[in-house]
């Protein structure tokens, strides 16, 4: 069939609007797909990055429902858990130049445990980790939040709870950054640590709760049968637990946006069938426009197979065209735009298996767009064909 390349090119540059018009519907849609595949793996990937070794537990009515204190220890003599960290959800606002309510995650917690719980986290100055443990006040914080409020080592800052108050009747603490961590993960990298202890003898309501645990255990592979045990320790009591990997809670946390593999497949059905469509049709419109050459190459002896070959290859030439430049420059905008969402989209990039599935997109669509049309061609007889000569 390569042969026949030359006159397959001529039938396309018949039309050259037309061409372009087509070319371009394709481009965009395999563009589209890529950046939508890219923005999808990127999601995932925080599920990808959890540990297998980490469980979170959480009140089974849901995380604003908090949990009283001696579950907490509890939770750490369970056979089978090395570190458990509880979470206490703070509320945390602060003034800044661009806003004056300025909201970010702040938790409290167990500075050893938690650190011991999230063993990748790197500490900014080296004892960092130490000086959070030792100094009631102390605040650790993400690199990114670091970056967002401007704040570094050494700043005495104070931050407002939307939700708690304190025994003075106040609703501000006073904090010292201690140290400035990075985990690799986004959510984490973007909140901020207190002293459990600082945060819980301050409370004029709410002490001796908290809203979640993030547990370690000794063996990955008995992470399930863990969390099973753990929640069996509070069956059939005033508030009941529910604890999974941390793999799915983080997963199910995603989902809350909504189903994201459900979006993305729908806009991108929804790009590729106007795609369809437009191929489609602009074979069909190349073949009636044809239909004279077609009678005489009948009469020459070309055979149908040949036809219908001739036609398909016109459709794939077309759609693996646009296809593999519109793909193309989904991978160079990726690689632009991953610079710019590092930080919160740090797996945004497209890769081998989306080349593949786009590849194999552009040949169904391709032979899917020119299969009517060169069925079309085939059954034209060459009495008909001649007629409109």
């Amino acid at each position: 069939m390569f042969r026949w390349i030359p006159l397959v090119w001529a039938n396309l540059r018949r039309r050259k609007l037309r061409l372009v018009l087509t070319f371009g519907s394709i481009l965009v849609a395999f563009l589209l797909f890529g950046l939508l595949e890219a923005f999808r793996t990127s999601l995932s990937a925080g599920v990808t990055m959890a540990g297998a070794d980490r469980l979170v537990l959480r009140n089974k009515l849901g995380l604003t429902q908090p949990l009283p204190l001696a579950y907490y220890e509890k939770v750490k003599a369970t056979p089978g858990v090395r570190f458990a960290a509880s979470n206490s959800w703070f509320g945390a606002e602060v003034r800044t130049p661009q806003n004056p309510k300025a909201q970010f995650p702040m938790f409290a917690t167990q500075p050893a445990e938690f650190l011991n719980v999230y063993p990748q986290i790197k500490v900014t100055p080296a004892g960092g980790g130490k000086s959070w443990q030792q100094d009631r006040q102390g605040l650790l914080i993400g690199y990114l939040l670091a970056r967002q409020l401007g704040w570094k080592v050494g700043d005495r800052v104070p931050i407002r709870s939307n939700i708690w108050r304190k025994t003075d009747n106040t609703d501000t603490w006073q904090f010292n950054i201690v140290g400035i961590y990075e985990s690799g993960t986004p959510f984490l990298d973007g909140s901020a640590y207190m002293q459990f202890e600082y945060f819980n003898e301050s409370l004029v309501f709410g002490k001796d709760m908290f809203s979640s645990v993030n547990i370690r255990v000794n063996d990955a592979a008995q992470s399930t049968a863990i969390a099973k045990k753990v929640d069996a320790l509070f069956e059939n009591s005033t508030a009941e637990t529910e604890t999974s990997t941390e793999r799915d809670y983080i997963k199910r946390w995603i989902e809350q946006i909504g189903d994201l593999g459900i979006i993305v497949t729908s806009v991108t059905l929804a790009v590729f069938f106007t795609m369809l469509l437009v191929t489609a049709n602009r074979m069909a419109q190349s073949v009636r426009e044809r239909t004279n050459e077609i009678g005489v190459m009948k009469t020459l002896g070309f055979g149908a197979g040949l036809i219908v070959g001739l036609v398909l290859l016109e459709s794939l030439m077309l759609t693996l065209a646009g296809g593999l430049v519109g793909i193309g420059l989904a991978k160079l905008l990726s690689l632009g735009l991953a610079i710019f969402l590092k930080d919160n989209l740090p797996g945004f990039a497209i890769g081998g298996s989306t080349f593949l599935l786009a590849s194999a997109l552009m040949l169904a669509f391709g032979l899917i767009a020119g299969l009517w049309p060169s069925l079309m061609a085939m059954r034209l007889k060459v009495v008909d064909a001649l007629r409109r000569i």
